[in-house]
């Protein structure tokens, strides 16, 4: 098995490249067999489809998404505090 750097460094290029995400937001740690993928997306759906791309780039190995979701506002909306 590679290196735990080299696997994450690949499925972040994989993140990046992958015309289905194009995300370069997203921590990528290795851990033993594990992938912990960390960072914001604004929909559940891109969290998901960020998931699938990393196990694609890495087969075999173990995916924890801790990616969280964030709210989005439109321009021009008040916020409250």
């Amino acid at each position: 098995m590679d290196a735990p750097h080299y696997v994450a460094a690949r499925v972040q290029r994989a993140l990046a490249e992958d015309e289905r995400t194009v995300e370069l937001g997203i921590r990528v740690d290795v851990r033993g067999d594990k992938i912990f993928l960390r960072g914001r997306v604004s929909a559940p759906e891109r969290r998901l489809l960020i998931e699938d791309v990393a196990r694609e780039a890495a087969p075999g190995l173990s995916v924890h998404n801790e990616i969280t979701l964030v709210e989005v506002r439109e321009p021009g909306e008040e916020e409250t505090l």
